[in-house]
Order: structure tokens, then sequence, then C-alpha cells
């Protein structure tokens, strides 16, 4: 035992990576360019937010979904919740996912307010949240992704608060670009992030069946595309936080933002065959991504800063 937990740092981290190989390979492309401290924490704080998700979502891995519901969701979690301040803490914790949060919780001084801010998403998830504005699902966003942005750039060394908010910027237009790419499985699954006045106003009925059923194909992607449009403002924002990162953080950053930014340009160009297939980005994709973050990583430090877009989440937080 080291660290107060039942594996050695080393296994640890071999679990996280064997995660991250497993979990997603998009993000595995970009974190392989981080320098390798950087990168190290990085993959160990996605095995513990993936973790997380497949525990509430009953996924493995990211792959399917058997949504946990009603009290064996509220039991899951209170466990999740329950592991993580023990992360926090001397104890001895029972999954390699909960070690590897407690090692970067310690190397970077990560506050646990953090973790528990991104487990308030699965709260949401867990009770079958409705969201019945955009703001509503800008603060889902938050929790499930810009959170996750402000914590991968504590671990890149950001402590500016001005950066941090750009970083969760970046992880909101992650998230607002996974639901128009997932909205049609989302549905399935029984889950809606769309917002229920949208889905009004283009005569869409709020159930998950009804947003599921190809007759309303044409509508559902009009209002993805109305989703993507307003990811385009955070993506924007989260460029002027990129040009403050060190160089081979900044390339790693910037070919994510590409790589989930061309995510959102497919979804668009399918139309209402969007969710025929899963959208994704091949190998050689990728490397051309890397080519053309080198480009971006360099240019958003010449431009000037642009406006951040709205922020309701962190009234709601009291950021």
């Amino acid at each position: 035992m080291t660290n107060g937990h039942l594996w050695t740092d080393a296994a640890v981290l071999a679990h996280a990576q064997a995660a991250l190989r497993q979990g997603s390979k998009s993000f595995a492309a970009a974190a392989r360019l981080l320098p390798a401290p950087a990168r190290d924490s990085a993959v160990m704080l996605y095995a513990w937010c993936r973790h997380c998700d497949d525990v509430i979502d009953g996924q493995d891995l990211g792959h399917g979904l058997a949504p946990l519901a009603g009290d064996a969701a509220e039991l899951a979690l209170q466990s999740l919740q329950d592991e993580t301040r023990a992360a926090f803490g001397h104890g001895r914790l029972t999954h390699p996912a909960f070690a590897a949060l407690r090692l970067v919780a310690r190397q970077h001084a990560l506050p646990m307010s953090q973790p528990m801010a991104h487990l308030e998403g699965f709260r949401m998830d867990a009770v079958g949240q409705r969201y019945e504005t955009l703001d509503d699902t800008l603060q889902y966003c938050y929790h499930v992704a810009g959170v996750v942005g402000i914590m991968m750039a504590r671990i890149m060394g950001v402590r500016d608060a001005a950066v941090l908010a750009r970083a969760c910027d970046l992880g909101i237009g992650f998230q607002l670009t996974n639901i128009a790419r997932d909205v049609i499985e989302d549905a399935e699954g029984g889950r809606v992030y769309l917002p229920a006045q949208w889905l009004a106003e283009a005569g869409v009925p709020a159930e998950a069946a009804d947003v599921a059923d190809p007759a309303h194909r044409a509508a559902v992607h009009r209002l993805a595309v109305r989703l993507l449009d307003v990811a385009e403002g955070y993506y924007a924002s989260a460029d002027t936080g990129i040009a403050a990162l060190p160089g081979r953080c900044a390339l790693a950053i910037a070919t994510a933002r590409r790589v989930y930014h061309a995510i959102g340009t497919a979804v668009r160009a399918r139309g209402a065959a969007a969710w025929d297939t899963r959208v994704s980005t091949t190998s050689a994709q990728k490397l051309g991504h890397v080519a053309g973050a080198g480009w971006l990583a360099w240019a958003v430090r010449h431009r000037a800063p642009a406006p951040r877009p709205p922020a309701p989440w962190e009234a709601r937080a009291g950021l």
C-alpha cells in the first residue's frame, strides 16, 4: 500500500491509461501531446470521471447505456460521493479510480468542491432532471464538463481565475457538441438535454420517446444545429484561454478543440441522417487536427480576447 490506498502509484496510472485507451480515442489522441507530468495527471483525472459516469449510466468505459434509476441510482450516487470525499482524506479506497483522484488532488491542490460539483451532474442524470431552458442545459454542461475543464487547467498549472473560466467554456463547448452528436442515443436511453422550450417551438414533444421518433428527425436536427451554434461562442471564448497555456499544453488542448469541433461540423453536414451512424473521427483525421492545432495554438496568441458567452452556472454556483 502507498499513499493510503491498495495500489502502487504505477498500478493506478496503468489502470487509468487502460481506461483512456478503451474509453475515449479523441481524448487519448490529445493527451499524448501533453508533457509527461500533466499527461499522467490528466489521464488519472479522466479515469475517475469515466468511472463515475459508467456507474450512473450502467456503461462499460462509455459503451452501452443502461442508466440506473430510483433507489439504485441514489445509492450509487451516494457511494460515489462518499468515496470521492474519502479520496481527499487518508482512508483506504475501494477502486483505483478514486486512488487516481487522490494522487491528482494532492499533486495539484484540487479543491474537493470541484469533483463534488462534477458529481452533481451525475445526480441530475440520476433523478431525470428536466431542462426547460437553454440556461438549464448550460447548468448541466457546467457540472458534467465545464468543471472538468477547470480541473484540467489546474493540472496544467493554471491558477488565474480568468483563464480557468475560459477552460470551463471549452468544457461547455465540448458538452454541447456531445449532446448534439448523441441526442438520439440519449433519448433512446430516456434522457433529453435539449431545452424543452426549444422542443415546444419546433413542435416536438419533450418526452424522450418523441425526441427519438424518426418522424421528428428533421426537427431534432435543426435543434441540434441550434445547439452547435451556441457552442461556437464557447469555443471562441476557449481559444482565448488556450493562448495562456504553456506550449505543449496549448497544442494538446487546441487538438482536442479541433477534434470536437469537427464532430459538430459532421453533425451539421449529415442533416437528418446525422444519427444513422455515430459521428467520429478517423486516425488520419486526428493527425490532421494535430497539424491544424499547431496553427491554432499560434494564432490565438495574436488575436484580441473573445468576449465570454453567458455563464448562468456562475451565479447559481456562487462563482
